[in-house]
């Protein structure tokens, strides 16, 4: 099960540090967030290249297959305009291994190429690649040939009016392969779903390999939320118990069919699944493999997540609790998380806790015993070198939370000195950022996002 690993991702870089909103199941680009001490006018050009790709030989010796690659160039700061963007791509490697048709908006010579870029997008916008390269194992190359197509680039904008990639390695591996290589057809995100909703999902397998896959597995995991799965005779079913990880129903299902090359296949009846009362934002993962022990040679197209949305409501809450003692006198101060639902949550994609209880310690009281899952913090919320005593504590969720999760954290708490009337605070945050900068919009009422710890 590759849960927390939501496909293969792109190979993005910044230096700027990547926030994650809380609630967002997101698969492709993540916009970076600029921290508060970066200075606004730095900026920073970036290629974005593919990591690898195989090129299968082709079908009974005739011409190999040709497969395309898209490559880009992005920057980091999207206060300023790029432009002019130029893009070398160097093929040299490829000799006996890989031939290269260029796209119009290269020029070519030699082994290499430059590639324009008139307008090159910031990450915060809608990135797209601009240089698509065509690809096919050279004729004669045998299986297990490799060589690597390089890149640098460079682009007028940004303080210096100059950018330029760093030097670094930006490169994509081409090997040689022979072999199946079954490909899933792209699947839609639905955005609008409503509980009680049953949706219709497109599946269909192509082999895009030179050779026959006998038989094949496919493989379904399903959140919480979904339901209903179709039923096939070729699978079984099972529904995890929620322990260890976040509750789901999963299918795997084995087929006999042979796939010759250019063959697709399509369940015996479409796969549909229901929206359940408690769905928000699901998932369907989706993976598909050769049987009879064969190797993919691409695993790059044979797995997808299909995020599907539901317009539902998860209303958190936090309770505080009333304390009393002497001076000297400790007491049990229960904090209380609680999902009110409808809905269920869960940070399916990244794993990130769904939520932090923060307890801000009363005036005149010491924490003297700490529940798992909750760690000292200053009051800026900074590095705390000791687990008791600390003047702020954050207590993670786990990363999903039922439609009626109960969490209670227990702090032991000594009255050092009587200060009638001294409260803490005590409040739900996202895991990424202060309360408010990243909120959770799928939660109906924040006023219950907030509580006191009372003393005496």
């Amino acid at each position: 099960m590759r849960l927390f690993s939501a496909g293969r991702p792109l190979r993005l870089r910044s230096g700027a540090a990547l926030a994650v909103t809380a609630g967002l199941l997101t698969v492709g680009l993540a916009a970076p967030a600029l921290a508060d001490d970066d200075p606004p006018q730095t900026d920073q050009l970036w290629i974005n290249e593919p990591y690898e790709q195989t090129l299968p030989l082709g079908i009974d010796g005739g011409q190999p297959q040709s497969r395309t690659l898209g490559v880009g160039i992005y920057h980091d700061n999207e206060n300023f305009t790029v432009t002019d963007g130029r893009l070398t791509v160097d093929v040299s490697d490829l000799t006996g291994v890989a031939e290269v048709t260029w796209p119009d908006n290269c020029t070519p010579s030699g082994t290499s190429a430059v590639c324009d870029v008139p307008v090159v997008p910031a990450i915060g916008g809608d990135y797209e690649d601009q240089v698509f390269l065509t690809v096919r194992a050279a004729d004669g190359a045998e299986v297990g040939a490799q060589g690597s197509i390089t890149y640098e680039a460079t682009a007028t904008g940004g303080p210096d009016g100059t950018l330029t990639a760093p030097n670094e390695s930006f490169d994509t591996t081409l090997t040689v392969g022979a072999g199946p290589d079954l490909a899933l057809d792209p699947v839609a995100d639905i955005e609008d779903g409503q509980p009680g909703d049953e949706r219709t999902i497109p599946l269909r397998i192509t082999n895009n390999g030179n050779e026959s896959a006998n038989g094949f597995t496919v493989k379904l995991y399903a959140s919480y939320g979904l339901t209903d799965l179709t039923r096939y005779d070729a699978c079984t079913y099972t529904t995890t118990d929620g322990n260890d990880y976040a509750p789901s129903n999963n299918v795997i299902c084995t087929f006999d069919q042979v796939l010759a090359p250019g063959d697709s296949f399509e369940l015996p009846e479409p796969l549909t699944v229901r929206l359940a009362p408690h769905a928000l934002n699901e998932r369907l993962d989706i993976d598909v493999e050769p049987g009879d022990g064969a190797q993919d040679i691409d695993s790059q197209n044979d797995y997808a997540v299909l995020q599907i949305g539901a317009v539902n409501t998860a209303d958190f809450s936090v309770t505080g609790d009333a304390i009393s003692g002497a001076a000297g006198e400790t007491a049990t101060a229960e904090l209380t998380f609680k999902n009110n639902g409808p809905a269920w949550f869960g940070n399916l994609g990244s794993g990130d806790p769904v939520a932090e209880v923060r307890l801000v310690v009363p005036e005149g009281t010491r924490v003297t015993g700490v529940p798992s899952g909750c760690y000292p913090r200053t009051l800026d919320g900074g590095y705390y070198p000791r687990q008791t005593g600390a003047p702020r504590y954050d207590c993670d969720l786990r990363y999903w939370v039922l439609e009626d999760t109960r969490r209670t954290f227990a702090f032991s708490v000594r009255v050092d000195t009587v200060v009638p009337g001294a409260t803490g605070a005590v409040s739900i945050h996202p895991t990424f950022g202060e309360f408010g900068a990243y909120p959770f919009d799928f939660d109906p009422d924040l006023t219950n996002n907030t509580a006191v710890l009372a003393v005496n």
